[in-house]
């Protein structure tokens, strides 16, 4: 029963050696466009085994051969049958040439001449290839890794870092390769649409890239939302299913409705996030990290590093007051070089230590750390931080984690939510009324309030009140295309729809037969048969009510005919007033302020 799983990984180590020597790998292709053109600016090539094989998955593939000592013919292997390929087709534009980290070091024998060699051979410029560097493993020596990718861009070569913001480095290697392009990691781009959390990341990227002369792909687009979402971002490039599906033969345009998406006018609705009021500390980062003390060597510290891979930093600690920090990659990088080892293993861990050390209380706010964070050296991001109580070691908080949770707090506190409904407030309703005037596109904003909202919380008390509130939010937001159309809750009984479908007023229409039809159940059977009730004005007389309705003032906004979220807010605020003085649910479109045909 022990000998099955070898005799099977024999057998997948053969199956795989027959694969190199038939060469029956295959090389498919999937589209990279140009965000503002719809233009297939490159493709990825990607690499299949034979179909009705075990090894034909990549992963797989690539699996096997490190276990078996394999990865540098695979991938020289599948380095020609792409390129070739890609040659065979003519495909226009780049070439995005999948790389791992290992393979493009010059130790392994000449790996960098073969790849110039090699598309010398079947006719490609250098210039025409990006080297895609997809991380399987952690890369330490960032030395070799900055002088290889040094080489390739002095022959013409252009660089990209694959699934940023997943594996094991990909932040570190983007801050020590600076490639021509990074690609963003699948899980942040999937769903955008709905995550605000994913939204501010790519947004922080995006910030980022443009600082550093990086150009961004964003990969794994599987819907038109988020697309729109990505472009509206300033993402420059995409890729995913949405786009094209990797293909033996690939298509050199888009899909017709792809291409209709993008060329159009309008904005993407951004998604929003719900109120947090709690203030919270870095205790929420806390992780419990073993300490050592003072008094142990660098060898037992290497040794804890090699015994524990994801292990990054460990912190140092003399009877509860922490010293300093060891990080990984330094004590890696101390042990490469001649000699050091035997000069230094047996001393104090302290001599590679950062004795300086960014230290903050348990009840530190995550905004106070985060001002700490950005004045001091950018090594603190990379090694994280010490927390304490009363000055005694408690554990570790991460770079990352801070970065995540302050990029929450700022969506918190951008959004100004309304509590009662959860829909966007004034903040965001501007904000995204300014998005839609710079578009230059064409829009309807409707004004919505109700009418005789106040007398009605009077007599049945306001958390009836709060119940229609909710139910109006409500029947606004399943009305209205959540790709397309915003939903915003000024206060009180008043919201804001921001249409670009083109079919609003059939959409209203409908608002305020939903709204006719609910609202009664919130009287009682009496009021609903008499229309209405009776209550006491501010005066103290007794004056008769109708039931509730709703009231609808839209106002066309073409191009250029605004200029800020003020003069809209203003005409909307009108165009209701004329609404409200039509009895019952109504619709008013103010035309007062069309352009002239």
């Amino acid at each position: 029963m022990y000998g099955k799983p070898r005799d099977s990984d024999a057998l997948l180590a053969a199956h795989l050696r027959d694969i190199l020597a038939r060469r029956q790998l295959t090389a498919l292709f999937q589209p990279i466009i140009q965000m503002h053109s719809g233009e297939i600016v490159g493709y990825e090539g990607l690499i299949r085994g034979p179909s009705d094989s075990p090894l034909h998955a990549p992963l797989t593939l690539f699996r096997v051969a490190r276990e078996n000592s394999m990865m540098r013919d695979v991938e020289l292997l599948c380095r020609r049958v792409v390129l070739e390929r890609f040659a065979e087709l003519a495909l226009p534009g780049k070439l995005f040439l999948n790389v791992s980290p290992e393979c493009l070091l010059p130790a392994q024998n000449g790996a960098q001449g073969e790849t110039l060699d090699l598309i010398r051979d079947i006719g490609i410029a250098p210039e025409r290839v990006i080297i895609e560097l997809t991380e399987n493993q952690p890369t330490y020596d960032y030395g070799q890794m900055r002088d290889a990718v040094l080489h390739y861009r002095a022959l013409g070569f252009g660089i990209a870092i694959d699934d940023l913001g997943e594996g094991f480095s990909s932040l570190r290697l983007w801050s020590e390769l600076r490639p021509e392009y990074v690609k963003i990691d699948m899980h942040f781009i999937q769903g955008i649409n709905n995550d605000p959390v994913k939204l501010q990341f790519v947004r922080s990227i995006q910030e980022i890239a443009e600082k550093s002369n990086t150009l961004v792909i964003a990969e794994g687009i599987e819907k038109q939302a988020e697309l729109l979402v990505l472009r509206d971002l300033g993402i420059a490039f995409a890729q995913g299913y949405h786009l094209g599906r990797p293909n033996a033969a690939p298509a050199r345009a888009l899909p017709a409705e792809v291409a209709k998406a993008l060329s159009r006018n309008g904005v993407a609705v951004y998604p929003q996030r719900t109120v947090e009021k709690h203030a919270v500390s870095i205790l929420k980062l806390l992780h419990r990290v073993a300490a050592v003390p003072p008094s142990m060597t660098n060898n037992e510290v290497y040794d804890i590093f090699l015994s524990d891979p994801k292990l990054l930093i460990i912190p140092v600690v003399d009877h509860g007051v922490p010293l300093g920090l060891i990080s990984r990659f330094d004590m890696i990088d101390h042990f490469a070089r001649p000699y050091q080892r035997e000069l230094y293993g047996k001393k104090s861990c302290r001599q590679f230590m950062d004795a300086k050390p960014l230290i903050a209380d348990k009840d530190t706010s995550l905004q106070d750390l985060s001002y700490r964070m950005v004045e001091s050296d950018a090594h603190h991001l990379f090694n994280g931080f010490i927390i304490t109580e009363g000055g005694r070691y408690l554990g570790m908080g991460t770079g990352h984690d801070l970065m995540r949770e302050i990029t929450q707090m700022q969506i918190h506190a951008a959004r100004y939510a309304n509590p009662l409904t959860q829909l966007p407030g004034n903040v965001p309703i501007n904000e995204h009324i300014d998005r839609l005037l710079a578009s230059g596109t064409r829009f309807w904003v409707c004004y919505c309030d109700l009418d005789h909202f106040k007398p009605f919380n009077d007599v049945y008390g306001y958390r009836r009140g709060d119940d229609v509130i909710g139910l109006t939010g409500h029947i606004l937001t399943q009305h209205s295309d959540p790709d397309r159309d915003f939903v915003g809750h000024i206060g009180g009984d008043d919201f804001m729809l921001l249409f670009q479908s083109e079919d609003w007023e059939a959409r209203c229409r409908a608002i305020l037969a939903e709204f006719e039809s609910k609202v009664t159940d919130f009287y009682s059977a009496e009021d609903c048969e008499r229309g209405g009730y009776f209550s006491e004005d501010r005066q103290g007389r007794k004056v008769f009510y109708s039931l509730m309705s709703l009231s609808l003032g839209v106002i066309k906004v073409e191009p250029r005919q605004y200029y800020s979220h003020h003069q809209i807010a203003a005409s909307a605020a009108e165009a209701k007033k004329q609404a409200k003085k039509v009895h019952g649910n109504s619709l008013f479109l103010d035309r007062r302020l069309e352009p002239q045909r």
